[in-house]
């Protein structure tokens, strides 16, 4: 009689357990901006158990989740005048969402359209007296980010976000923080990386400094001199001694920015001294034992430098404890309420923080693709900061910077009569190829949504009557 094998197994189902791992695809509606209370932040509102959202006017942002009957209800109340006291609601469709205005002084507008009722798609931004909301699909959301997430305390530190797959990498890089553990820092220029890279040394919990380094703009003479000092009379020069970067980091932080720009050299001796903990200074004979956490950040592509013998594979290993992976600021549109109000809290502009925008101005923010992200937005503010002689940002001093040459490119006429009817007629085939789908249209296009629903305005194109036919 042939015996089972006996499992040593646990009780527990694995592909259960995987796809309770699994983060689900949720609907969600975001408060992005309060256009003239900026300092309001921003919201997400998750409607995966909700079946109608009721938008009204009310003396604070305040959401509240009530069941009558069979019905699940999202009660939303936003503080602004221009917001009537029943102003809008979504409506649960199927398997997506509906918008209705339900019947408001000032009306109900759909990416800059005057609607009663329309189909919602994804990324559609809803505008109601001063406030620009944002409605998403489908978001991989973990339990935790699919709860509703108010963020009005400007406290709310570099660690934050109201997207909810950003939100599910960040709370992994929360915990990681706490840990001796070094991170490298991914992602697009201008993404925030040194900001976050000073929120995982405030986690850390590590008593000395953050020291930053930026790696490119090292003196090659003088490379390894200024990362792991000298000692009196090592060369010409040196008149005293000084500790350099990594011995000023001992028992905190030291944040390699642009490490991808560090010369092969320099890369030796750091890889030596993070594997041993010590640095011998220019001159020097002896060793001093060094305390660090290592965070580096790059823009560039390490993994591809490193076969190609331009970074060396040890480094690179030594570094990648934990990667993170910085989104651009077009992939998180929905943050723009809790970015302004940061970025306008510590523009030294006078008055900056106490400025609000126009609804045109507002719209300028979230409909832009930011290419040099957060920085751009940065810089693009403390100008318009600068130039407003009233309490709100006009959209005239956003496009006082580059934003009016990108908002006209976008919105160029055709040079001809000819090109425009050959325009119009491509945007009617693929509005019949998607079945009315602006998102479809704009993916064939290479296009933003936003322009695709410029583009219609313009040619009078009848949307519904192509969702009709569907």
């Amino acid at each position: 009689m042939t015996q089972k094998p006996i499992s040593l197994g646990t009780t527990q189902d694995p592909a259960r357990e995987a796809r309770r791992a699994q983060p689900l695809a949720r609907p969600f509606l975001f408060v992005v901006l309060h256009c003239d209370q900026p300092a309001l932040g921003g919201a997400r509102y998750c409607l995966s158990q909700i079946d109608v959202v009721h938008i009204g006017r009310g003396p604070e942002r305040v959401a509240s989740r009530v069941r009558e009957g069979g019905a699940r209800r999202l009660e939303l109340r936003l503080p602004d005048v221009a917001i009537s006291k029943a102003h809008a609601r979504l409506v649960r469709s199927g398997d997506g969402w509906a918008f209705e205005d339900a019947g408001s002084r000032n009306g109900s507008f759909v990416n800059d359209s005057r609607v009663r009722k329309v189909a919602l798609e994804d990324g559609d931004f809803i505008e109601l007296g001063n406030v620009i909301l944002r409605y998403r699909a489908g978001l991989p959301s973990s339990p935790a980010s699919a709860a509703d997430l108010d963020l009005q305390s400007p406290e709310v530190g570099a660690l934050s976000t109201l997207v909810p797959p950003l939100a599910d990498d960040l709370d992994v890089l929360t915990r990681i923080a706490r840990a001796p553990i070094p991170v490298l820092l991914l992602g697009e220029s201008g993404t925030g990386k040194e900001v976050l890279a000073a929120g995982v040394h405030a986690l850390s919990g590590r008593t000395g400094p953050l020291v930053a380094v930026n790696c490119g703009a090292l003196t090659a003479s003088l490379l390894e001199s200024q990362l792991f000092g000298h000692v009196k009379g090592a060369f010409t020069g040196a008149i005293r001694d000084e500790p350099g970067y990594v011995r000023r980091a001992n028992g905190g932080t030291l944040f390699l920015d642009e490490v991808g720009d560090l010369p092969m050299p320099a890369q030796a001796a750091l890889l030596r001294v993070l594997e041993v903990s010590e640095v011998v200074p220019v001159g020097g004979t002896s060793p001093i034992k060094v305390d660090l956490r290592v965070v580096a950040a790059t823009h560039k592509p390490l993994d591809r430098m490193a076969i190609r013998g331009e970074f060396r594979v040890d480094l690179q290993a030594r570094l990648s404890g934990h990667r993170h992976m910085l989104a651009p600021l077009r992939d998180r549109i929905e943050d723009m309420g809790i970015l302004v109000r940061e970025l306008l809290r510590r523009s030294k502009v006078p008055g900056a923080p106490e400025l609000g925008f126009t609804v045109e101005a507002g719209k300028l923010l979230v409909q832009q693709r930011w290419p040099l992200n957060i920085r751009e937005l940065s810089q693009t503010l403390g100008v318009a900061a600068a130039l407003a002689d009233g309490p709100l940002i006009e959209s005239a001093h956003l496009e006082s910077t580059h934003l009016l040459e990108v908002r006209h490119d976008s919105v160029a006429p055709p040079e001809s009569e000819e090109e425009g009817g050959k325009l119009r007629g491509r945007i009617v085939a693929l509005l019949e190829k998607h079945r009315g789908s602006v998102s479809g249209v704009a993916r064939d296009m290479g296009k933003s949504r936003i322009q695709i629903h410029r583009w219609v305005q313009r040619f009078s194109i009848n949307i519904d009557a192509y969702r009709a036919r569907s």
